[in-house]
Order: structure tokens, then sequence, then C-alpha cells
């Protein structure tokens, strides 16, 4: 059996890498008295995946990870089990019990995110004035560094939405293994089109959600990856 943790990551807790993180969830299972399952092998481990590991620094209201368990629990039962051991920082929003076939796992599903980016410093209501004509573009081409150099990419495909929410900006993008464009880089694209620099490490971004693509015949239709669960009884 599979079950698909949803949980929020904010305050102190945004310095805390992914690997941390990882354990970290190792050690609250065990202490919830979760029934997990272990791999084989001669240092067997929980057999758990994470839709798309937090950069540090980042907050979010939407990660997820998938597990495998030899039984359940009542969802309510584990999320207030989790939660009752969980750090200031992190808490469980839901558990929901998936499909055991690996065409559900979080990490293939995914294919978008959405975000808030706030500028720390800058205030920016000339620059959210730009937002339609930056959308209007036909491209939009981002410098990208890989491990064999650089390579020039058109990142406009990739971004579903982008709006100017009082302070901050609201992103829906492509997320995911095959196209992953990060907040950021839209961000500092809009405020070199309008004419402004963004200095380093000005960007506040909390992560909202994670989505899969449900639509057919090319035509796009996003759903959360929690909708995917179902509440165990």
């Amino acid at each position: 059996m599979k079950l698909r943790i949803k949980f929020s990551k904010t305050g102190i807790m945004k310095y805390i890498g992914h690997l941390d993180v990882m354990r970290y969830f190792q050690k609250a299972l065990r202490r919830a008295e979760f029934d997990t399952t272990l791999s084989g092998g001669f240092s067997p481990h929980m057999i758990m995946s994470f839709a798309a590991p937090l950069g540090v620094g980042i907050t979010s209201e939407g990660e997820y990870f998938d597990l495998e368990v030899a039984s359940v629990m009542p969802s309510e039962e584990m999320e207030r089990r989790l939660n009752d051991v969980m750090a200031d920082g992190i808490s469980v929003l839901s558990v929901r019990q998936i499909p055991d076939d690996k065409k559900f796992g979080g990490m293939r599903l995914l294919a978008a995110a959405d975000y808030l980016v706030t500028p720390k410093y800058l205030p920016h209501p000339d620059v959210a004035e730009s937002i339609p004509a930056f959308l209007e573009q036909t491209e939009i081409l981002l410098e990208k560094k890989t491990k064999k150099g650089s390579k020039t990419m058109d990142i406009r495909p990739l971004i579903y939405r982008l709006e100017a929410r009082e302070d901050a900006f609201y992103l829906f993008v492509s997320q995911g293994s095959a196209n992953n464009l990060r907040p950021e880089y839209v961000v500092e694209k809009l405020f070199a089109f309008a004419g402004k620099t963004l200095p380093e490490h000005s960007l506040k971004i909390h992560r909202l959600d994670l989505y899969a693509d449900a639509g057919k015949d090319m035509q796009q239709r996003f759903v959360s990856l929690e909708s995917f669960g179902e509440i165990c009884k």
C-alpha cells in the first residue's frame, strides 16, 4: 500500500535541506508508529520518494512524499500522530492512500507548481504594469548553465500564469523532470524587461502546491497531487 503525505515547511525550517528533511520524516514516522515497509538488502530503509525536493530558503504549503506501508489507519489518526511529533515549521496537512501503480507516483505525475514570489526590497508597481507586454512576447530566452556548459532555452511556453498580487507575484509554471522552471528566473526576466535590476538574494519564494496534468488530447488540466489520493477510514 502507498500513502501520499502532504506537508508544509515554513519558518526556520526553510533553511533545512532536502536530505535532512527526509531523515527527519523517517524518525517522525517511527515515533508515530507507522507500519512502514522496508527495502531489502544489507541496509534496509523506508521506501519513500518526494515529488519535488524544495530548495533551501524556500517555504511551502504544498510539499508531498509517497510512502510504502504494510497497513494503514484512518487518515485523521495518521495526521494527528505525525503532527504530535512534528517540530515547529513542519506540519502534516493530509495523508491519503494512493494506487500502487507506479504511474501514480508523485515524481512521475508532477507537471506544474504555483508560487508567490515577493521582492524584499524594491517596490514594483511599474514592473507589475509590464506583465501583459512581458507575456505577449513570442519567446523569452534564458541562458541556463548545465554540467556540459550552457544552453539557451525559451521559457515562455513554460509560464502558464503570471500576475501581480498586492506585494507579490503569483506564478504558475512548468515543473518536473522534463521542463522544470524555477520561479526566480521568471521574476528576474520580468524585472529586466521592465528596466529594473534585482539585488542578489532579494526574492522571498513560497510554494503553494504541486500539480499533475490530467488533461487529454493535448488539452492541459492541472490538478493537485493530493487529488489522486483517497481518505483512509
